[in-house]
């Protein structure tokens, strides 16, 4: 059974481990900013796309479709997501086992770094307080 029944459900926990993360430790999304990417994680199973606005001060974060142009886009299932998130799945072995596609340049998601570290820590709790 998928861990996410819908896209809404999705979005609103990533919401509330963005909300979390501007808490707890708001200089995460700061190589982000730095690098000004605008990257856009498309989930499948369910369809959700989650696009992170580095141009803008705060992070801004979309979900849904939107006419932002990302330099990266990271596709893969709602479930992978979980699981890496829950630290069960390494990015290097979602990536080469192609459960995980990156198109643009893959030395940009560095940038990501911090923020990943962050949510990974957080993601639990979100889960947690949410049920």
């Amino acid at each position: 059974m998928a861990v996410y029944v819908d896209a809404e459900q999705l979005y609103t926990d990533v919401e509330a481990l963005f909300a979390l993360i501007a808490e707890k430790n708001p200089g995460a999304a700061d190589a982000v900013l730095a690098s000004r990417l605008v990257i856009r994680l498309r989930c499948t199973e369910p369809d959700a796309e989650i696009t992170i606005n580095g141009r803008r001060r705060p992070l801004e974060t979309t979900y849904g479709p939107t006419r932002l142009r990302p330099a990266l886009e990271i596709e893969l299932a709602a479930d992978t997501l979980h699981a890496i998130m829950l630290g069960e799945l390494g990015l290097r072995k979602a990536l080469a086992g192609g459960l995980l596609e990156v198109q643009g340049p893959i030395w940009k998601a560095k940038a990501l770094a911090d923020l990943f570290r962050q949510a990974q820590e957080l993601y639990r709790q979100v889960l947690q307080e949410r049920g």
